[in-house]
């Protein structure tokens, strides 16, 4: 591993940080196998409850170095494993914590995808997006452009963003909803920590299983649904997860949750 991802855990809440800032945070085929590799590291950590995304020195990814294209046969190239390896297309997704972005700066190409996969996003007001594949011959990288942004701002808007490649700022993104909040560059990290410990508040028990629930729940039948919501729900009636929001409600008291 290099130093182009950077991993930190305080307070179980995990930083992942794109960390090449001469490219702004331009990602090479090398960097992401160590981000994918960072991503499921979060997952399996039992230190973390929460992932904030973000990147170093005013960017957030600045997309594929496509530089380094060459480094990757072109009939082949973009190609990070077969279609049912989701891990590796969608690894933020895949992730089991939640997953806020912290993006400060260009989200472009790629980094703007990264920002699809995230649970929650919060902007600084000098960030700006765009998903600029027609421009280069391509579609979305990650399938996320083309599957979950559709469905978290409207196909008409996301048919526009793909369609033109167009740069959208940060006060467009948050009047799209595809931010939760705006701020100042300075006060981004403390604003991403601020949400992250209010979902520190909740069971990770139950945060695990909302997010499976709520991204199964893209492909799949209510039928099917509701299936896979009374299987969880059952499991969370006897977790201990639930015994303690229970019990710490009834007694005036914080919850300890434990994941269990």
């Amino acid at each position: 591993m290099n130093d182009w991802i950077l991993y930190n855990v305080e307070n179980h809440i995990a930083t992942v940080t794109i960390n090449r800032p001469e490219k702004r945070n331009a990602m090479t085929y090398a960097m992401l196998g160590d981000f994918i590799e960072t991503m499921a590291r979060a997952g399996a950590d039992d230190e973390v409850r929460v992932v904030i995304l973000t990147g170093t020195a005013g960017a957030f990814c600045a997309g594929t170095d496509l530089s380094d294209l060459d480094t990757v046969p072109g009939e082949t190239r973009g190609l990070r494993g077969s279609a049912a390896e989701k891990s590796r297309w969608w690894p933020i997704v895949s992730c089991p914590k939640p997953v806020i972005a912290a993006i400060d700066g260009p989200a472009v190409g790629m980094g703007a995808e990264f920002t699809s996969q995230c649970d929650i996003r919060i902007a600084s007001t000098r960030a700006r997006f765009a998903w600029n594949f027609a421009h280069r011959g391509l579609v979305p990288d990650t399938g996320a452009g083309s599957w979950l942004l559709p469905r978290l701002i409207g196909t008409s808007q996301a048919f526009w963003l793909l369609y033109s490649g167009e740069f959208v700022s940060a006060s467009q993104a948050y009047d799209l909803k595809y931010v939760s909040a705006v701020c100042e560059p300075e006060d981004l990290i403390a604003k991403a920590r601020e949400m992250a410990e209010t979902i520190l508040q909740g069971s990770p028990f139950s945060h695990q299983r909302m997010k499976t629930l709520v991204y199964e729940g893209l492909g799949i039948d209510v039928d099917k649904h509701m299936e896979n919501h009374t299987k969880a729900l059952a499991e969370c009636f006897k977790s201990a997860d639930h015994k303690e929001g229970v019990a710490s409600f009834l007694e005036r008291r914080p919850a300890k949750f434990t994941g269990q």
